[in-house]
């Protein structure tokens, strides 16, 4: 039956074509099981929901009469994916988004939000942008779309990274007059421990699951070449500071190695891209036990409507992929996210799913499927007592929530199998609320 508290706003209708189906008990029969941990398939397995939550893992699992039944026929069932890095709220162009009002910023966030849910992804760490209302409407079933663990506007330096001001912009020591990004809440130019401190304090104020925070350059934006180290060691250190003061932690955005080591130092416990990290560092990494949350999609396919500087940025990020993933697996390390962080590119952001066949090229199938499940799970955990979904996500079993995908093929054989997710994806469901279901005769 439709959830009754369901709104769908005269705003929203365009956007919201599918329906959400809820019920007290969900039975999920003759499914294989793939956990979010384990290298392989438990097979012909049934899987009762109750509520939100998986409540019994079994073979042959008797239905009652009011059960609601999902007939699986021997396709994989795993657990929602998740995405380490994404940015919803700026899929726009890049030239839209400079001149896009919050209305404009809002109904583009709703659109995406919707696709990336069927795409299979049922949460998302949004890695800078002012998602806090899109994740309330999304939590209160006013519109559809994955779990969001916000980090609000993100923290940047003057002339850093995601300082979109225009070059006729007066200098910020000469104007009260924020930019468009700042205005929104997508970005907060900060310079000095003080501006710092209070950037950070007001994305934890606002909701805020983790600080991001952008100690060097980016592809993206105009002024800041990947080389240079944004932000000094003491402001970057007042920014961990106060994310620990509320029990969550820092990620930081950096390519290259002096940032990196910088982040590092100071408590940084997740780094964001890192494509041109050394062995040095990438040790020192380990030893701090810290997240290097890692890309594909977007370097292997420039995001539209970008200029020639940034082209140029983007295939020089690209330049350093293999080194950083050949360097995880040299290492065997295992706290490697799985993100996408396509921004200004809609289109593009619809191949969300290729970025599972990208990283075959260094890691297994299961290592991919881990990395978007379990793994990214623990990493989403970091964020402690602010973490706005309490209960276990990745993973197939008994106790998790019950966010899971009905897929046909084996991805674990043949992880192709995911780039489809409209033809292969037969069932969707995000705290036991179904969203997709073609099982049904």
């Amino acid at each position: 039956m439709f959830r009754k508290n369901t709104i769908i706003s005269s705003l929203l209708l365009s956007s919201l074509s599918f329906s959400v189906f809820a019920e007290d008990r969900i039975l999920i029969k003759g499914v294989n099981i793939f956990d979010g941990t384990t290298n392989g398939l438990a097979s012909d397995m049934d899987v009762l929901i109750e509520g939100n939550t998986i409540k019994t893992i079994s073979k042959g699992i008797a239905a009652q009469e009011s059960d609601t039944i999902v007939e699986g026929d021997g396709r994989t069932l795993t657990p929602g994916f998740i995405d380490a890095h994404v940015h919803l709220s700026l899929q726009l162009g890049f030239s839209e988004m400079m001149v896009a009002d919050e209305y404009r910023f809002a109904i583009g966030q709703v659109e995406e939000s919707e696709a990336m849910l069927l795409r299979g992804f049922t949460t998302a760490r949004d890695m800078g942008g002012n998602t806090f209302s899109l994740k309330k409407a999304i939590d209160q079933e006013i519109i559809q779309g994955p779990r969001i663990y916000p980090s609000g506007g993100v923290l940047t330096q003057t002339g850093g990274h995601a300082d979109y001001r225009m070059p006729n912009s007066l200098p910020k020591l000469h104007t009260t007059d924020p930019d468009p990004f700042v205005r929104g809440g997508h970005t907060e130019i900060v310079d000095g421990q003080p501006q710092v401190l209070t950037g950070a304090r007001e994305q934890l104020r606002k909701g805020a699951s983790q600080v991001k925070l952008l100690v060097g350059g980016g592809a993206a934006s105009p002024t800041d070449p990947l080389d240079v180290t944004q932000f000094l060691p003491e402001e970057v250190e007042v920014a961990v500071k106060a994310a620990q003061n509320w029990n969550t932690y820092v990620a930081a955005h950096v390519y290259n190695n002096h940032g990196i080591r910088m982040a590092l130092d100071a408590g940084v416990q997740s780094i964001e891209h890192a494509n041109f990290i050394n062995e040095e560092n990438m040790d020192l990494l380990i030893e701090k036990d810290a997240w290097l949350s890692v890309q594909t999609l977007v370097y292997i396919n420039t995001p539209a409507g970008v200029n020639d500087a940034q082209k140029a940025k983007f295939a020089q990020a690209f330049e350093g992929l293999d080194n950083t993933f050949s360097l995880i697996k040299k290492k065997g390390y295992k706290k490697v996210a799985f993100g996408t962080d396509v921004i200004g590119d809609h289109a593009l952001m619809s191949r969300q799913n290729e970025e599972f066949t990208n990283r075959s090229k260094w890691f297994s199938n299961y290592e991919i499927l881990r990395q978007a499940t379990s793994g990214n799970a623990e990493l989403l955990a970091m964020s402690g007592p602010r973490n706005p979904y309490p209960g276990k996500l990745g993973v197939v079993k008994e106790g998790a929530l019950a966010d899971l995908i009905l897929i046909d093929g084996n991805p674990l054989e043949d992880l192709s199998v995911l780039s489809n997710p409209s033809a292969n994806f037969h069932l969707i469901m995000k705290n036991g609320n179904i969203y997709k279901n073609t099982t049904i005769n």
